[in-house]
């Protein structure tokens, strides 16, 4: 059986780039046991043959599985499943690259991922101290604020609570899975943010949400972003799963 008759074709009719096609087909075949643990992958210039895809498009599909922990190259030797592929495939840590404005909802499904989530409560008030100092706000302003879940391939893997402004959103309904997919519908798309990050302990009732003990280790991150004009358009407090995520930020000396 040839490696694309094991794993499966590219997907053309799936959006984005070939190498992330590639990184999810990989990924779904370690899942479902297709390719298991200490397996060699075809050397890179049999999968630019097998797939049609460039050396360049190859290796960039590869090094990202690696750097998840998916795969692992042996030196002399080619690339092979990890050996703990239960882990990268499912329960493995995601990277936030805290050098790009992105959604929870994109940040999953670069990663080949299912994102979903349970709705804990959705509300439409008027705006609250903190919040109006954080949007920039008139006492009294009407604000929606949305607090869910939020899954992985059904892994709860952050808490989130969002206030929007009233003008951000037509309704309170706007918002089905994706927050910012529902704001660029609106044309309230951010283009910006600040974060603040620090670690804390989970409480008892997060604990229980996210399927962790109490204490456990969580990313406590506070976002406030904006618009092109200035306008704060997101005050958001997320406690994501510490043993879930790495966050990584691209640095330069210019």
């Amino acid at each position: 059986m040839s490696f694309v008759d094991h794993i499966g074709a590219l997907d053309e009719s799936v959006a984005g780039p070939r190498y992330m096609r590639l990184q999810n087909l990989i990924r779904q075949a370690v899942s479902d046991r297709r390719l298991t643990a200490g397996e060699a992958l075809p050397s890179e210039r049999e999968l630019c043959e097998t797939y049609d895809l460039s050396r360049v498009t190859i290796r960039k599909a590869l090094d990202g599985l690696v750097d998840e922990g998916l795969l692992e190259r042996r030196q002399g030797a080619g690339t092979f499943v990890s050996g703990h592929p239960a882990k990268a495939a499912g329960a493995g840590r995601v990277e936030k690259n805290f050098s790009m404005l992105s959604s929870f909802s994109e940040d999953m499904l670069s990663r080949g991922r299912k994102p979903g989530n349970a709705w804990l409560d959705r509300a439409e008030g008027a705006v609250n101290p903190e919040e109006a100092l954080g949007l920039g706000l008139s006492p009294g302003s009407r604000v929606y604020r949305f607090q869910r879940i939020r899954f992985a391939d059904g892994q709860p893997m952050a808490l989130e609570q969002a206030t929007i402004p009233g003008w951000g959103l037509p309704s309170i309904d706007a918002v089905d899975t994706s927050l910012y997919g529902a704001l660029e519908q609106a044309g309230y798309r951010p283009v910006r943010a600040l974060q603040r990050v620090r670690a804390i302990g989970c409480n008892e009732e997060q604990a229980q949400l996210l399927k962790i003990e109490p204490n456990d280790p969580c990313l406590f991150i506070e976002r406030r972003a904006f618009l092109a004009d200035g306008r704060a358009i997101e005050l958001t407090h997320s406690w994501y799963r510490g043993d879930a995520y790495d966050l990584v930020a691209e640095l330069s000396d210019n």
